[in-house]
């Protein structure tokens, strides 16, 4: 990652008005097997999220792969029915909404695709793909539609020439462009942008994250920003959620949760963030943490986290810590958190 480890985010103006609300939000997809094809257990890949989204900022999930963030970025645009919980939408439950009344809605709430190739059909032109938005939702638009997207690719940097080109003909970074484009084509008020930049070479993710921030603060917009590289997390982010295994273990503004992680997993992943600075490199100890995350088949009881946790004691086993404000808009799931207002110094060690 190349960008710059400023304070990016002072352009924003997030308004503290509530835009989303998520509660006990849930998503478990049963396991069948047989010739009846009867239930034998779940993958329990979202279970009992709580968190809000305000208007114009960007609420990061992170975590490592399997952790439940790009099943919660689809609960949240109703690609998926929740099993259980609620979503709220501007003051509306939208949580187990039909189709027929989600279909208006769809133009508030737009997704950006972690593989800018496999989301673009590749027997569609840029024009049919960025314009599909205006056919499906029956939108007028003034100098009709061919004028509408060529604006719309100028504005992510492509040429209204590329119009009539195709997927293939573009490099990763353009077809990402291309994708947020036809995501803009409605103006949605809420983005759920999932790893929008991991799949492009390192150069070009600099290139697309910094268009993001432009777009956010042209248009007001409103980012859920799905993500396992910490480095882009830092540089966009207005607050940040870490998940573990289906369940979120810290919420924190950015600069808190970076200077002062509360959780031991949060700990972990910001030990493994390259850090330039050599002299500051060598003071910061490297967390390796033991083993691989649980299957979300059969999570470890209490806190999920305690299988792999230098920290763990007998209560980790048996009792689940609920995730309660330590700080002024700091929000950790954790019997033993670090960095408590007043507690001991940071401590780094290694799991085991």
């Amino acid at each position: 990652m190349t960008t710059t480890d400023t304070d990016s985010t002072a352009a924003k103006s997030p308004t503290g008005e509530e835009l989303l609300s998520v509660t006990g939000l849930v998503k478990h997809f049963p396991i069948r097997r047989g010739v009846l094809q009867r239930q034998t257990g779940a993958v329990q890949a979202v279970d009992g999220l709580d968190f809000t989204v305000t208007k114009g900022e960007t609420f990061s999930l992170v975590g490592e792969s399997g952790c439940g963030k790009t099943t919660t970025g689809r609960l949240l645009t109703r690609l998926l029915e929740p099993t259980a919980g609620k979503i709220v939408f501007e003051g509306r439950d939208i949580t187990h909404m039909s189709e027929g009344k989600i279909r208006p809605l769809r133009k508030d709430v737009q997704m950006i695709f972690q593989d800018p190739y496999g989301s673009l059909n590749p027997r569609h032109t840029v024009g049919k793909i960025v314009g599909a938005p205006y056919k499906l939702q029956h939108v007028k638009t003034e100098g009709g539609t061919k004028k509408a997207v060529q604006e719309l690719l100028e504005l992510v940097g492509l040429s209204p020439e590329h119009y009539n080109r195709y997927p293939h003909e573009f490099s990763g970074g353009q077809r990402q462009r291309i994708g947020i484009a036809r995501t803009l084509a409605l103006r949605p008020k809420l983005i759920v942008a999932d790893e929008p930049v991991s799949a492009l070479d390192v150069s070009i993710q600099a290139q697309v994250v910094n268009l993001l921030e432009d777009l956010q603060n042209e248009f007001d917009l409103t980012y859920v920003m799905i993500a396992h590289d910490l480095s882009v997390v830092r540089h966009v982010s207005d607050r940040v959620a870490v998940m573990y295994l289906g369940k979120i273990v810290e919420i924190a503004d950015r600069v808190d949760l970076y200077e002062t992680p509360m959780h031991p997993y949060t700990l972990a992943l910001l030990s493994a963030v390259p850090i330039p600075d050599t002299k500051r490199r060598a003071r910061q100890e490297r967390i390796r943490l033991q083993g691989d995350v649980p299957s979300p088949i059969n999570p470890p009881p209490a806190c999920r986290f305690h299988t792999r946790c230098w920290k763990a004691q007998d209560i980790c086993k048996t009792v689940e810590p609920p995730l309660l404000q330590l700080a002024p808009g700091h929000q950790t799931a954790c019997h033993f958190p670090e960095n408590q207002p007043g507690g001991d110094a940071p401590k780094t060690g290694t799991a085991g």
